[in-house]
């Protein structure tokens, strides 16, 4: 028999504020994706990834969509792998949860060493190591305080990564209508150079794989609406949200560097910085530098902050060690935080060893953990759609089109993945992610079935 579902979220804090949780929607895929990846993206595409954006734009938006609808109906920290566990059991929870935990906690480990390897590149004062170090006691310390500390800073980096995107998107349009002098001419670096499509619908599909890994993190406020005051109201507010951030930040920054860049050019590396050089302001390289730096420390406190509450819903469903879900006097899930942090320490130890290679390393082991968990989220939401359809509930948050759009979110993705296994690198990463899901899955039914058998002997002997 399965474990119950526990909705009760009780010894979690509410401290988010909704203009916390609203800039959290905003800002938890502003990072690296959108700093680097774009330009990993133009490369493999040219102006032709506008469409790859398009299409993984909308991906993401049904899929937050999704998200939204359950997650303001069932607000719970451990969200879609909550939600994977009332539609199709805890086998399946448990899966989603830990395979996404695993992915975080790596990711914490690979953004404080980014940080550190970023900041030593401008002033080479401290070892990478230290000051790796100093991130990960930083961001522990924070977590541990409490929600509202996490949600208060949270807050600050996204106002000033919106901002930063905001005076970018300002620049670029100033430097294509000419108000500010370029080397540029009008919007030719869209049909020059081999054309809109330079590389063929091969560059296209290439460049969707870069952008779809790229929106990862976005999720993030579906499981911070556990710890948020009216969740069936904010969180509905902050999902409506991700529509136009896609469609100004990310589309709108990517058509500002296609249309200034040429795209087979070196620029493109670092299209934020070659922008801001093209309008010839001082420093444009260092403010870059400095902005991804602040960009990669917040997706290392957001994801540290998402990897606590993971594992302390699955502890709290019992689906993790029972210790887990321990949490403290302030409503913090210390023991989860910690466990949390503890293989980012570790990588303290590796950057010591070999600062050179140990970034590298810690990104070849993250897959395509994002694609699992779209996947997992639809099918959830189709399930739990129809049972509260035919239980006749109001939800406050609905998905659009139900049944068709959230089956054609499905047929995309797949082809994604399809389209994945065309590309060494990518296959490697499915077939990691698949393998170790599977895993994680087998060991979850072993353990709860151990369980099971020792609940039944109980009961036996009594």
């Amino acid at each position: 028999m399965a474990n119950p579902v526990h909705e009760d979220t009780r010894s979690l804090s509410r401290g988010l504020k909704p203009r916390q949780l609203i800039m959290m929607a905003l800002g938890s895929s502003i990072g690296t994706g959108l700093f680097i990846g774009s330009g990993k993206a133009i490369g493999v595409a040219g102006p032709a990834v506008l469409i790859s954006f398009l299409i993984a734009g909308t991906i993401l938006i049904f899929v937050m969509r999704m998200l939204g609808e359950m997650a303001a109906a069932h607000p719970n920290s451990g969200a879609f792998s909550y939600y994977a566990e009332k539609a199709m059991g805890p086998v399946a929870g448990a899966a989603v949860g830990w395979l996404w935990w695993i992915q975080n906690v790596v990711v914490v480990a690979a953004e404080a060493t980014g940080a550190a390897a970023i900041l030593n590149s401008l002033w080479n004062t401290l070892p990478q190591w230290l000051l790796t170090l100093v991130f990960m006691v930083i961001f522990t310390v924070i977590n541990l305080l409490g929600v509202k500390k996490f949600g208060s800073l949270e807050f600050w980096f996204a106002i000033l990564k919106v901002l930063v995107i905001v005076v970018f998107l300002v620049v670029g349009v100033l430097l294509i209508v000419g108000v500010i002098p370029s080397s540029g001419v009008g919007f030719s670096n869209l049909f020059d150079h081999g054309g809109f499509l330079p590389t063929g619908w091969a560059g296209v599909a290439s460049g969707l794989l870069i952008v779809v890994f790229a929106f990862g993190g976005t999720e993030l406020v579906t499981i911070a609406a556990a710890e948020t005051e009216n969740a069936e109201h904010n969180v509905g507010r902050a999902i409506r949200s991700v529509l136009w951030r896609i469609l100004v930040f990310y589309i709108g920054s990517v058509f500002v560097m296609v249309v200034i860049l040429p795209w087979n050019s070196d620029a493109v590396t670092n299209p934020f910085a070659s922008v801001l050089a093209e309008a010839h302001l001082p420093y444009a390289q260092e403010i870059t530098t400095l902005i991804i730096a602040v960009a990669v420390l917040s997706a290392l406190n957001a994801n540290l902050y998402g990897a606590s509450r993971m594992i302390f819903s699955l502890s709290e469903r019992g689906l993790a060690p029972r210790f887990l879900s321990s949490v403290t006097a302030k409503h913090v899930p210390a023991a989860a935080v910690l466990a949390s942090v503890l293989f980012g320490f570790v990588a303290v130890i590796l950057n010591f060893i070999d600062p050179e290679h140990v970034l590298s390393v810690l990104l070849q082991l993250l897959g395509s953990t994002a694609l699992m968990m779209w996947l997992a989220t639809i099918v959830s939401q189709i399930i739990l759609r129809r049972r509260a359809d035919a239980a006749g509930e109001k939800l406050s948050v609905r998905m659009w089109g139900f049944p068709y759009l959230s089956w054609f979110t499905m047929l995309l993705i797949v082809l994604v993945m399809l389209l994945g296994f065309l590309d060494t690198n990518v296959r490697i990463q499915l077939l990691s992610t698949f393998a170790l899901t599977a895993i994680i899955a087998l060991a979850s039914w072993l353990a709860l079935r151990g369980k099971k058998s020792q609940a039944e002997t109980l009961i036996s002997k009594n």
